[in-house]
């Protein structure tokens, strides 16, 4: 397999009682880091003055979407357009929740352009409830859907005002997550959506309330510790049995194991150098 399998050495005791999980298909939307560059600087991780290797983010990307075809996934990828090296962070370019599409409207300058190249191709790709948002919001970044509820970022990025602009689209209710560390910007850099019921996140990157919001929806989370979160291990994907995520996270890989859970660790340390990995580079087209 194109990730890197973890080796499973707990005791069979331990393996017996750990839940089933099943892997359930998904439709994927991805965007090849062919212009991908760091050119400027609009979170902490952006550092114009580091050399980007292009190559070895091409090659890095191109595992990561062949770990997904590999696990019976569908990719889709839309064609980058020059000038826009951050399309490669698909899961900004949009909110898809049953076929439903929330266009993005982004907080800087530098990344504007992305929200009308996404809704393109949605438009060209069968798509018809799209909607243009009124306020800022930076796609599946800050909005994840857990069962039947939209969990909802903000803080650095996403506009308050854009969560209830979503539950009036969707029909879904919305919990707002309020952020305040700069260095997980987005609510996908902070938790992460294992199952309908089950997510793993960072309770030092929120707020007081929002933490207390989250213990009593979620109590028996899997809470990520300052070495995994700062190797940005929150930014996983799962399919409700094999989880992305990445490959220097290994205190969250033991957790996940633990659950049962099938980590694959990837290594996207090149495209991190732009503040994104696994979750950032992949929108999932729900209910498609």
């Amino acid at each position: 397999m194109p990730g890197t399998d973890v080796l499973d050495h707990r005791p069979a005791a331990n393996l017996a009682a750990s839940p089933a999980r099943t892997a359930v298909p998904c439709r994927l939307l991805m965007c090849r880091p062919q212009f991908f560059e760091v050119s400027y600087s609009i979170n902490p991780w952006m550092d114009p003055a580091k050399p980007v290797d292009t190559e070895l983010a091409l090659v890095q990307w191109e595992r990561l979407r062949e770990t997904y075809q590999s696990l019976g996934h569908t990719v889709e990828v839309i064609d980058p357009l020059p000038g826009l090296p951050d399309m490669v962070y698909a899961a900004n370019g949009a909110t898809v929740f049953e076929g439903k599409v929330l266009g993005a409207r982004f907080r800087h300058l530098e990344r504007t352009a992305e929200g009308p190249a996404y809704l393109q191709w949605f438009a060209r790709n069968g798509f018809t409830d799209i909607l243009w948002p009124e306020h800022v919001n930076e796609g599946a970044g800050d909005y994840l859907r857990a069962g039947g509820t939209i969990l909802a970022g903000t803080g650095f990025r996403t506009d308050p005002r854009s969560h209830a602009e979503a539950q009036e689209f969707f029909g879904l209710p919305v919990v707002g997550l309020t952020l305040t560390n700069p260095r997980h910007y987005h609510l996908d850099t902070a938790l992460s959506v294992l199952s309908p019921d089950e997510i793993m996140y960072y309770p030092q990157a929120f707020t007081p309330g929002s933490q207390a919001v989250l213990r009593s929806m979620f109590p028996d989370a899997i809470l990520a510790s300052d070495q995994d979160a700062a190797v940005f291990g929150l930014n996983a994907f799962s399919d409700g049995r094999n989880v992305l995520l990445p490959e220097a996270a290994t205190g969250l890989i033991g957790q996940l194991l633990d659950r049962g859970f099938n980590p694959l660790g990837m290594d996207l340390a090149e495209l991190l150098k732009g503040g994104g990995s696994v979750k950032c580079c992949t929108l999932e087209l729900q209910g498609t």
